[in-house]
Formats: C-alpha cells, structure tokens, sequence
C-alpha cells in the first residue's frame, strides 16, 4: 500500500495527509499513479472528462491502463486539487520486494543468543538450599495460619474480581469504487452511508440526470449527492438542511467538484456534515460535522 505525503493546499497553505489510490491491474498486480511530488498541486475550478484519468504502466506486466487522476480536497477550505503525476515512462518502476519477505542483503548472518548459557553464569544466584550465614543463628519458624486465617486469604471478598470490559468492534475499511458516471456518485454515496450505519439506504430510480442532484434517504438520515462539475453553493446546503430538518433526520451533502465558501461557513452553522468524493470514490471531510459523524457513525 502507498504510504501517505503531505500536500500543501495552494489557498489555505494547510498541508493533509494523501494516499495515492491503489488499482487492480488485469494482470492481478496492484498499480497505483506515481506521484511528482516536486511540482505544486493544481486548484481544480473546471471538470473535464478528458483530463481526469492519466496512464499508469504496470510494474509486473508493462500493461497501460487509464485511472483516475489523483485529487485530493482540502480539510479546512474545501478546495479541491488535482496532484500531478509522472508521465508513463518519465519514472524508473521500483523493485519489487522479494516474495519471501526480505532481501538478499542481511537479515540472515546474524546468529540467536544462547540463552541458556547467560542464564547458567547469573552472577546474582546463589546456592541450592540458600542457608543462613555464618555465625548468624537461624530464626525460628512462623506459626501456621489459623483456620478462619486461613480461609480468608483462600477466598478473596467478590467485589475485588475485575470484570471483562467490551471492547467495541473497529468499523472495517471502507471499500471505494471507482466513479465514472453521475449513477457511480451516488452508488458510492449510498454504500459510504452503509459503511456509516445508516440502515435501508434507498437510491431513486432511473438514471441520474448528471446536471441535477440526488436525494438519497433512510430512517433518521437525508443526504444529497451532487454529481456535476460546479462546487455546491449555499442554496443547495440549506436546501438539504430544511429536507432534514422536516424529516427530523440528520442532513449529509457529497459533492464531486467541492463548496464555495458561502456553503461550507454555512453548513458549518447549522452542523451539516460535507464530503467531497473524487473519481477514485473515497469520500473525503471537509468539515468538522463531517469528521464528526465518521467518528460517531450512525
């Protein structure tokens, strides 16, 4: 699995944690888009179908495939920022590790200690037996217990047992599917609410319109997914907040292109929990509430 780079957000200058997706290739290998790290991550404003998937070779079989490219939204401004990657062929492959868990190079030309022999020359032991000193008169020995004594020390008094303490069951890793159509968004939308604890998620029928969002609703929970490639404004937040609030439910907005400022100060007003997704289908907070609520599940 990749490990996590800081990238430095170019509006807010806050730095978050990103992990390069990992794909399946057909081959059966897992291939992930090799990150430039030294070029600046560039501020998505305008969605196009061409430029977000880029070419990663393969490091098994040499197979080119097309992925989406790497974006990443910001935790405390919301903007979104696609990654720049190498070019296929810009980058040398990494070796692979050895399949029997290490490498030719140590590892294997040390020898184990003898304990047995650090054990035999304990300098601290002394003789079988362990007898009083010289000139030193033996004392006598204590008397046994009493019965009642006895007893007491057998049997300790009931509140003195620890009891077992639940421990809570950790949530499982959240599985993302890659998204490449409006329908996708909100199948991930509604399965990151499972993944959540949200019970009966229902999806409306037929097929998406790609520039309208998606309701999608479960006891105690109204959600929108906005699949189209302008940030959500504060009309489409409040809106979702009344739905809510009718319902008497708790209100969870996805959105694909991120927020304007406007929504994201006002759902964190009125508590709304906000998510931008990128193609590779990982929801990301960029919130407070929304943090929250992946604490908190359900």
């Amino acid at each position: 699995m990749a490990e996590a780079v800081p990238v430095r957000c170019p509006a807010c200058l806050r730095e978050n944690g990103y992990t390069a997706p990992v794909f399946p290739c057909a081959c059966g290998s897992p291939v992930h888009p090799p990150l430039d790290l030294s070029a600046p991550p560039l501020p998505l404003t305008h969605r196009t179908w061409s430029d977000s998937w880029v070419a990663v070779r393969c490091e098994s079989c040499g197979r080119e495939s097309e992925w989406p490219h790497p974006e990443l939204g910001c935790g405390s401004c919301g903007t979104v920022v696609r990654l720049p990657v190498h070019p296929v062929g810009g980058v040398a492959p990494a070796r692979r590790p050895d399949a029997r868990g290490g490498s030719a190079e140590g590892g294997a030309g040390a020898a184990p200690s003898d304990a047995s022999s650090d054990a035999s020359t304990d300098p601290g032991a002394g003789p079988v037996g362990g007898g009083a000193a010289a000139g030193q008169r033996p004392s006598a020995p204590d008397a046994p217990p009493s019965s009642e004594q006895a007893s007491d020390q057998a049997s300790p008094p009931p509140h003195t047992v620890p009891q077992p303490v639940p421990v809570p069951v950790p949530r499982p890793a959240f599985r993302p599917v890659t998204i490449r159509t409006a329908r996708d968004a909100v199948a991930t939308a509604a399965l990151y609410l499972r993944w959540l604890g949200f019970q009966d998620v229902r999806q409306p029928d037929g097929r998406p319109i790609p520039s309208a969002a998606v309701d999608l609703r479960a006891p105690g929970l109204v959600a929108q997914v906005d699949p189209t490639t302008a940030p959500a404004g504060l009309r489409a937040v409040e809106c979702v907040w009344l739905n809510g609030l009718t319902a008497s439910a708790t209100s969870v907005y996805f959105a694909l292109a991120g927020y304007t400022e406007a929504a994201r100060a006002r759902a964190d007003d009125l508590g709304i929990p906000l998510f931008v997704m990128d193609l590779t289908g990982m929801p990301q907070p960029v919130n407070d509430p929304a943090d929250e609520l992946i604490g908190a599940g359900a």
